[in-house]
């Protein structure tokens, strides 16, 4: 029977690349000279920091920029409030991934409402999607690109 994993993932060398694409863009811009600002990674956590308030906001447009020319669905991005300390700006930004109970169970429930012919099944963070047709597959990968879940889904390891 054909099958397919609904998932939620971002490829982590393509984020680091253009996590350094755009701390490269910002050591060059010219609103950017003199200040210490840089975006730091670590695992599924960004940190933007530089001087004011100003200077983070207009590093935020660049990190999406640069993802986007990379192919990373930008709405796996969670923007923190910016924190203001001394002479320094930190925004946290957290890199969504997997899909969460909540999301999983919207999911199915999303696929049953639909009434096509095909079982839906959560697996930790990945929803695997059983049916007897390839067409119905597609027609819920379809319902899944069209609905709006707030996180960016990618449809893997599909079986013949």
């Amino acid at each position: 029977m054909p099958t397919f994993d609904a998932v939620s993932e971002v490829d982590h060398h393509e984020l680091s690349n253009a996590i350094d694409q755009a701390n490269r863009e910002i050591g060059t811009r010219y609103d950017f000279k003199g200040s210490d600002s840089k975006i730091e990674q670590s695992s599924n956590e960004l940190t933007l920091i530089s001087e004011s308030e100003f200077q983070i906001k207009q590093m935020a447009p660049i990190l999406k920029e640069k993802m986007a020319k990379r192919g990373i669905d930008v709405s796996c991005l969670d923007f923190a409030d910016i924190i203001e300390m001394n002479k320094k700006a930190k925004q946290q930004v957290t890199v969504k991934e997997g899909l969460d109970k909540d999301i999983a169970r919207k999911i199915v429930k999303l696929i049953k409402e639909s009434k096509i012919k095909v079982q839906a099944a959560i697996q930790d963070e990945q929803v695997r999607v059983t049916g007897k047709k390839r067409d119905e597959l597609q027609q819920v990968m379809q319902l899944l690109r069209e609905s709006d879940l707030g996180i960016p889904l990618q449809f893997n390891n599909f079986r013949d």
